[in-house]
């Protein structure tokens, strides 16, 4: 494979899958143990009927990742240090719960048993003792077991799981994230609570684009309801890295519970309008600026299922503020390059 063949969404699902796949092996054990006469097809059934009603992600997943910035450098102290600054950060007090373990945290063989076996020169007191450690602070631990994202897993992955990498491995630039937001967007109508379109972890933090750019970042992963995994170091983050990563507003937009992925509405010259539904009436739109050049934006309410007659209050996520509580037929924003503005219409 061309990624470095895993999906990272994979990770945040791991004790669904691991609990569906026990789930799977007692019904395989009970079917072969018993006189029953039930089907394969039977099992197969339950066990997808086990998926469907898992309760587990009805919105997003959120944590952190070890793999953007880590890589294969990575090992017990690192994960504990991120845990401890996830609480201290409050980041975890945000909805960022997981902490997961990317690749290269195992032996390349298991052991004479089958099973997985962690590195003891990185991993000594054993993944055990680390998932204790991360669950002593209400925190909840991923890690990295097998291969998946490929083959369009959008339109068959959520009989299986909760979710799934659509894209090819995300690099902290401008040029993949926009080119994977729109690998992403593709997918829209296939997500909703439960069943998550998983674009690649976040680069928020990583060094290699401005903060205008990752407030673009933070802003389409956002609204598209990907799984929010920040990708950096937390324990070094800067304040600018964590007033992105932490903006309430824009995680409530992820963690609405009407679950609609938002889809790219328009785009011309590098001037891009996305919007989608918000629980209790409300929409949430982004004038996404991928030019060179700052620009005006705009969105009229027709386009995004609002009455035009209708008096709109719009509210600025970033600015933390109403620019208006009674705008009527559309809403121009001057837009930096590079750069988005975020806002919630609520008609009044």
């Amino acid at each position: 494979m061309s990624w470095r063949g895993i999906s990272l969404s994979v990770l945040v699902i791991f004790v669904v899958l691991c609990s569906a796949k026990i789930a799977h092996a007692h019904a395989s054990m009970n079917l072969r143990n018993s006189s029953s006469n039930s089907s394969d097809t039977d099992t197969h059934q339950n066990y997808t009927q086990f998926l469907l009603t898992n309760g587990v992600a009805r919105t997003p997943p959120m944590g952190w990742n070890s793999w953007n910035h880590f890589q294969c450098n990575i090992d017990e102290w690192t994960v504990k240090t991120t845990a401890d600054a996830l609480i201290s950060t409050g980041l975890a007090a945000l909805g960022y719960k997981y902490i997961n373990i990317d690749d290269c945290w195992a032996e390349g063989k298991r052991d004479w048993r089958g099973n997985l076996r962690e590195k003891p020169s990185t991993f000594p007191s054993g993944i055990k003792a680390l998932a204790d450690y991360v669950h002593a602070k209400g925190l909840k631990l991923g890690i990295y077991s097998d291969a998946g994202g490929e083959e369009n897993p959008a339109k068959w992955a959520s009989r299986y799981g909760n979710a799934w990498r659509t894209t090819t491995d995300i690099k902290d630039n401008w040029e993949s994230i926009t080119s994977i937001a729109d690998e992403n967007n593709i997918w829209g109508r296939y997500a909703g609570p439960g069943r998550w379109n998983d674009p690649d972890m976040l680069e928020v933090g990583n060094g290699g684009m401005s903060l205008e750019e990752y407030r673009s970042h933070f802003s389409i992963w956002a609204i598209m309801k990907a799984p929010l995994l920040i990708g950096c170091d937390i324990r070094s983050a800067s304040r600018e890295t964590l007033r992105i990563l932490g903006n309430k507003e824009v995680i409530d937009v992820n963690q609405d519970p009407l679950g609609v992925q938002a889809r790219k509405i328009r785009s011309k010259a590098g001037l891009e309008v996305w919007a989608g539904p918000l629980s209790s009436r409300r929409v949430v739109i982004v004038l996404w600026n991928r030019s060179k050049y700052r620009a005006p934006i705009s969105v009229g309410w027709r386009e995004v299922g609002l009455s035009p007659s209708n008096p709109v209050s719009v509210r600025d996520l970033w600015a933390h503020s109403f620019i208006s509580k009674s705008i009527r037929s559309r809403l121009t924003a001057h837009v930096a390059p590079h750069a988005c503005k975020m806002y919630i219409l609520t008609s009044i």
